[in-house]
C-alpha cells in the first residue's frame, strides 16, 4: 500500500511540472487531469490506510484536508482554461442538452 500511495501521492507534482511545458491548451488540460485522478487515487489510499490503522485520525484529516486543496486547485486550473479555450461552453452545452433530453423521455 505504501508504494502504492508514494506512486500516487507524487504523480500530480510531476504532472502539474509536465503541464507548464504543455504543447496546447488541451495538452494542459489533459495533465492536470491526470494530476486530478492521481490525486483521487492518493485519497484512495489514505482512506484505506486510515480504515486499517496506519494512520491516526489527526493525521489522516490533515493529509486528507491537503489533497482536498490540490483538487480544489486542480479543478479551477482545468475550468479557467476550459473557459479561456472554449471548451466550458461546449461541456456546458451539451449537459445542458444531455439533461434536456433526458428529462423529456
Amino acid at each position: 500500500m505504501s508504494k502504492q500511495l508514494l506512486k500516487a501521492g507524487t504523480n500530480p507534482d510531476a504532472m502539474v511540472r509536465e503541464s507548464e511545458n504543455a504543447e496546447s491548451g488541451k495538452d494542459f488540460i489533459h495533465k492536470l487531469s491526470v494530476a486530478q485522478k492521481e490525486t483521487e487515487e492518493t485519497q484512495f489510499w489514505l482512506e484505506l490506510l486510515y480504515e486499517n490503522d496506519f494512520l491516526s485520525k489527526d493525521e489522516f484529516e490533515s493529509i486528507y484536508a491537503n489533497t482536498e486543496e490540490v483538487m480544489k486547485l486542480l479543478r479551477s486550473l482545468i475550468m479557467t482554461k476550459k473557459a479561456k479555450i472554449g471548451l466550458l461552453s461546449i461541456s456546458v452545452g451539451i449537459g445542458l442538452i444531455s439533461l434536456f433530453s433526458y428529462a423529456l423521455s
